[in-house]
C-alpha cells in the first residue's frame, strides 16, 4: 500500500509543480493568461492585498482555511514517517543459552529461506522479506509457482522445511509467516 500511495503523492505533487511553474513561466515570458487565471502579467502578485481582505469578514475563512493547511501538515508528516520506518528486519536476535545472544543478519536469513524455497518442486521464484521484531520475526513470502505446481504442496512443503528450518536454526519459539502465491502465466494448452 505503502509504494501506491508514494506513487500517487508524488504524482500528484509533481504535476502540480509541473504545471504551476509552467504557467508561471509562460505568463512570464509573456503569453497571455486566460481570464480565470490567478496572474494576469510578469508584474502581477499571487495574493494582493485586496484578495487577502475581502475575506476578513467572512468568518468561516481563516478557520477553514487553517484546518486544511493542518490536514495538510498533518498528511505530510505521515507520509515522511512512512518514508523513515524501516520495513524489512536488519537482524535476528540468536539464543545461543548461555544467556547472551547472537546477531544475525536479516538478509542471510532471508537468502537462506529464499534458496530452500527455490528448491521446493514447483516453485520458480522465491522473494522472502522478515518484518517485526528482532527478538520475534515475522516471514512475508512470495512463491510464483510453475503451472504444474501443486500450491497446497508447495505451501505443506515451505512451512515444514524451510520455516521451520529457518525457525530451528535461529533458535526461535516460532516464526509467523505470511505466504503469497502467484502462477506462472503461460500460454493456454491446445488439444487434439
Amino acid at each position: 500500500m505503502l509504494k501506491t500511495v508514494n506513487r500517487v503523492v508524488l504524482g500528484l505533487i509533481g504535476l502540480v509543480l509541473v504545471l504551476g511553474g509552467g504557467s508561471v513561466l509562460a505568463v512570464g515570458l509573456g503569453a497571455s493568461p486566460p481570464s480565470w487565471w490567478v496572474h494576469d502579467g510578469k508584474r502581477d502578485v499571487l495574493l494582493s492585498d485586496a484578495d487577502r481582505a475581502r475575506w476578513r469578514d467572512a468568518g468561516w475563512f481563516w478557520p477553514t482555511v487553517i484546518a486544511v493547511l493542518a490536514v495538510c501538515v498533518l498528511l505530510a508528516l505521515w507520509w515522511l514517517v512512512a518514508q523513515l520506518r524501516r520495513r524489512r528486519l536488519a537482524e535476528v536476535l540468536v539464543e545461543t543459552g548461555d544467556g547472551e545472544g547472537a546477531l544475525l543478519r536479516g538478509r542471510a536469513l532471508e537468502n537462506v529461506l529464499v534458496g530452500e524455497a527455490e528448491s521446493i518442486e514447483g516453485v520458480q521464484r522465491a522473494a522472502v522479506a522478515l518484518t517485526g521484531r528482532r527478538n520475534a520475526p515475522h516471514a512475508r513470502v512470495s512463491l510464483l509457482l510453475e503451472p504444474h505446481a501443486m500450491p497446497g504442496d508447495a505451501l505443506h512443503r515451505l512451512s515444514a522445511e524451510a520455516l521451520a528450518h529457518a525457525r530451528d536454526s535461529a533458535g526461535l519459539d516460532r516464526l509467523p509467516a505470511v505466504v503469497r502465491l502467484r502462477g506462472v502465466k503461460h500460454r493456454a494448452e491446445r488439444v487434439n
